[in-house]
C-alpha cells in the first residue's frame, strides 16, 4: 500500500512543479515511517501513517523538503535546517570536495581554515570532519541561522563566530590556510525566476547580492586577501552564469595568482578560486 501511495504522491508533486517529485515523496515517507528510502517496501499496510499526506500537502505548496524533515545531508553528514537558514544544496558538495583536496595537499600539519556566510555550518563542518587535524572557523551574521550553525556545530571542533564576512576575525590576519565561501550571489533582478523554495523560504540575505549579484563576491576578496598567509587559497561558490566574471575579480592587480573557474557535476561553472601571491 505504502509504494502505491507513493506513487500517487509523485504524481501529486510533479503536478506541483516539483523539481524531484518521486525523491521527495520517497524521503517524506521514509520520514514519516521512522524507516530509510530504500526500506518503504518494509512498511506493512496496517503501519500506513496518514500524516504521510500532510506532509506531501506542505511540499506541493512548494515549502522545502528539507524545512518539513527539519534535516539535510550533506557529504558525510547529517544537518539540521529551518526557516531562518539557508538549505545547502548539492551542487556544494564539490566546492567543499575541491577544498578538502587542496586543503590535504598543503604542507601544513594542523591547517587553518575560515568558512565565510556559514549558514548551517555544512562547508564548515564537513572540512573539519574531513581534514582531521584542521581548526576550522565559521562566520554568519544572521542571528536566525546562527542558531542552526551552533547546533549543528555542538561537539565538533568548529569554532562559530557571530560577525560580518566583510570585516571577520581580524586577530586572523596573514595566517589563514584557506578561505571558503558559499555567499549570496543571485542578482536582485532575477527574484522572480528563483524557485519558491529558495525565493519563499530561505533568508534573503543568503540569496540576493546587489545588481549584478557580485557584492559579497568583491567584499570576500578584500576578506579572503586580508586573512590569508601568502600562498594559502581562497574558494568561493557563485552562480552557474557567473563563471566568466568571478576569477577577474581575484586578479593580479590586486594580489592574486592561478585565479581559475571550476565546473560542478553537472560541468557548470560553480565556484573559482585563487591563490594569495608569495611577496
Amino acid at each position: 500500500m505504502l509504494l502505491a501511495e507513493v506513487a500517487q504522491a509523485t504524481q501529486r508533486l510533479a503536478d506541483a512543479g516539483v523539481p524531484s517529485p518521486r525523491f521527495d515523496a520517497e524521503e517524506l515517507a521514509a520520514f514519516v515511517h521512522g524507516v530509510k528510502r530504500g526500506e518503504l517496501h518494509s512498511v506493512v499496510d496496517e503501519e500506513f501513517d496518514a500524516r504521510y499526506w500532510e506532509t506531501v500537502a506542505r511540499r506541493e505548496a512548494r515549502e522545502p523538503l528539507q524545512h518539513i524533515t527539519g534535516r539535510v545531508f550533506f557529504r558525510y553528514l547529517e544537518l539540521q535546517v529551518g526557516p531562518g537558514v539557508f538549505v545547502p544544496r548539492p551542487e556544494t558538495e564539490s566546492v567543499v570536495g575541491w577544498a578538502i583536496d587542496a586543503v590535504r595537499a598543503m604542507d601544513v600539519v594542523e591547517p587553518l581554515i575560515v568558512d565565510l556566510c556559514s549558514g548551517s555550518g555544512a562547508i564548515a563542518l564537513a572540512m573539519a570532519q574531513e581534514v582531521p587535524r584542521s581548526r576550522v572557523h565559521a562566520v554568519e551574521l544572521s542571528e536566525d541561522a546562527l542558531t542552526w550553525t551552533r547546533r549543528n556545530a555542538e561537539g565538533s571542533r568548529v569554532t562559530v563566530h557571530r560577525g560580518d564576512a566583510l570585516t571577520a576575525l581580524p586577530d586572523f590576519d596573514g595566517q589563514v590556510d584557506l578561505v571558503i565561501s558559499n555567499p549570496p550571489y543571485i542578482p536582485l533582478t532575477e527574484w522572480e525566476y528563483v524557485a519558491p523554495e529558495a525565493r519563499d523560504h530561505d533568508p534573503q540575505m543568503a540569496l540576493f547580492s546587489g545588481e549584478d549579484g557580485l557584492d559579497t563576491i568583491r567584499g570576500i576578496e578584500r576578506t579572503a586577501h586580508r586573512l590569508l598567509r601568502p600562498g594559502g587559497l581562497v574558494v568561493v561558490e557563485h552562480a552557474d552564469t557567473q563563471g566568466g566574471q568571478v576569477p577577474w575579480i581575484f586578479s593580479e592587480e590586486a594580489g592574486w595568482a592561478d585565479a581559475a573557474d571550476h565546473p560542478d557535476l553537472n560541468k557548470r561553472p560553480r565556484f573559482a578560486t585563487a591563490r594569495k601571491a608569495l611577496p
